[in-house]
């Protein structure tokens, strides 16, 4: 599937600035150039394009909130200044499995003055001397470059502190709940005691309705033997 009918469909008929994220993973792109992206997706902060065939970004639209640019297992080898110029808020970029050789194919994200984490695996560019010293004095902005820091610190997972975030938020409306369900439990706990009580004395009152009829059957037993011990004295008579 191309990406521009890919990017239609994973619209859903929805307004391109009403976008935070979009996938368009395993797509075509055509002659390598970006396709289907436009200005309007003004509120864009995630965008994914691994494995479309990229190998030019120069029709890359401006993008100028979006934070993380998933670019891996593409053919990229420069035109990486368009980024500074059009998504110049970048936070992450993964670059991994293009053709970056060079360290000159990444001067131009010096000006990407907000790039925290950048990730270049499977590159050439891996394979030269010195080369996390060289990429982290070429771009002192970067703390994490493929994962790590300079002192082989990992990064933190992202997805984990998007939960701590959302846990953070959740935190006010989670315990209104909480204090909700207590009530509706103390609720049907009062109302549960209530009908326990009406149970116990519907109990007792079948326990004296069987006491009280115990007793007059045991009252009728004593007649009929006093009658049968009768009827034994006048055959006896007789």
């Amino acid at each position: 599937m191309d990406m521009k009918k890919r990017i239609t469909l994973e619209l859903r008929n929805r307004n391109p600035a009403e976008i935070a994220e979009l996938v368009v993973d395993n797509s075509r792109s055509a002659d390598g150039e970006v396709e289907g992206l436009t200005d309007e997706f003004t509120e864009l902060e995630f965008l994914s394009m691994v494995n479309v065939g990229l190998s030019s970004l120069a029709k890359l639209p401006s993008l100028p909130k979006l934070r993380k640019l998933e670019l891996s297992d593409n053919n990229l080898s420069g035109s990486l200044e368009t980024l500074s110029e059009k998504c110049p808020n970048l936070t992450y970029l993964n670059l991994s499995g293009n053709k970056i050789k060079e360290l000159s194919n990444v001067e131009a994200l010096q000006n990407l003055k907000s790039l925290q984490s950048l990730d270049l695996f499977n590159c050439e560019i891996t394979s030269l001397e010195d080369y996390r010293e060289s990429v982290f004095e070429l771009l002192p902005q970067v703390t994490y470059l493929d994962g790590f820091d300079q002192e082989d610190n990992e990064a933190p997972d992202s997805e984990a502190e998007d939960e701590d975030e959302d846990g953070e938020d959740g935190a006010g409306p989670t315990g209104d709940y909480d204090d909700e369900d207590d009530e509706e439990e103390d609720e049907d706990g009062s109302e549960g005691g209530e009908e326990d009580e009406e149970d116990e004395e519907d109990y007792a009152e079948e326990e004296e309705e069987e006491e009280d009829q115990a007793g007059v059957q045991g009252q009728k037993r004593k007649r009929d033997v006093d009658d049968e011990g009768e009827e034994d004295d006048d055959d006896e008579d007789d």
